[in-house]
């Protein structure tokens, strides 16, 4: 059976924010039952009432905004790590990534084990786009990459996944001992068409300072969720199965895990 979508109205509008405010309070009262400050379960509540309403008023496929090649920035700031010190990341960078393998498994039907020519051999999509950092910088800069949409619906994934985690090489420690760097996603960011793996930045391969041999470029969302030095990707169905709590090494010690723009 078929039917017709009907616009909202100011009601409608109304009761989804008096729901919202209901939960908020529901949350509250079952973090504080749980131990959990009044203050951290306002900020997670805020937070998720902030990314549904970024989500009820600008549509799925909106596109962040793109720039001509004259607009690119003359240097675009590698902030976070720049050279990871991982042994195993080392290696492959020794040798010019030739042994590189991206993993995607998870909650998927058919596990991918993919090198960059690989990649490279998927169709391309290139975008030039804004990078805006927490910090306060910014920075114009041009993306080649695969979709992630596409080798999300190459693996298949299993009805139960919700989110996308990007297990990364670095330790923000720069040594071998430091948490490594991970970031997460939900699938309506993954399957955003400007949502691509950079393998290439600024007409070139993409150097290692800003996150070779791949990194995510998630263009509705702030700098800090644009995980560098991808080494693998899995489909999971809660924050339970993440090296964290919060779904991010920054969403970890504090930042907010949606960072809508």
């Amino acid at each position: 059976m078929t039917g017709t979508a009907h616009p909202q109205t100011p009601l409608s509008r109304r009761s989804w924010l008096a729901r919202a405010g209901a939960a908020v309070g529901v949350m509250t009262l079952a973090a504080c039952q749980r131990g959990q400050t009044i203050s951290e379960s306002l900020r997670v509540s805020a937070e998720a009432l902030t990314r549904r309403s970024q989500r009820l008023l600008i549509p799925r496929e909106a596109l962040a905004p793109e720039y001509q090649p004259s607009q690119i920035s003359p240097f675009f700031k590698p902030n976070g790590s720049i050279d990871p010190a991982a042994s195993d990341y080392v290696a492959l960078k020794d040798g010019g990534f030739a042994d590189y393998r991206l993993m995607i498994d998870g909650l998927v039907e058919q596990p991918l084990s993919l090198s960059l020519a690989d990649l490279r051999e998927r169709p391309a999509r290139t975008q030039i786009t804004k990078h805006d950092c927490v910090e306060g910088w910014t920075a114009i800069g041009q993306w080649t990459g695969v979709r992630l949409e596409t080798l999300l619906e190459e693996a298949g994934l299993m009805p139960e996944a919700r989110y996308i985690v990007f297990h990364c090489f670095d330790a923000l420690t720069q040594t071998e001992e430091g948490p490594r760097y991970y970031e997460s996603i939900d699938l309506v960011d993954a399957m955003h068409p400007q949502t691509i793996l950079a393998y290439d930045m600024n007409g070139q391969t993409l150097g290692v300072p800003n996150g070779a041999p791949l990194r995510l470029r998630v263009e509705r969302q702030l700098g800090y969720k644009q995980a560098k030095y991808i080494r693998r990707i899995e489909a999971v169905d809660s924050f339970e199965a993440m090296p964290g709590p919060r779904g991010g090494y920054w969403p970890d010690r504090g930042y907010e895990w949606y960072a809508g723009i």
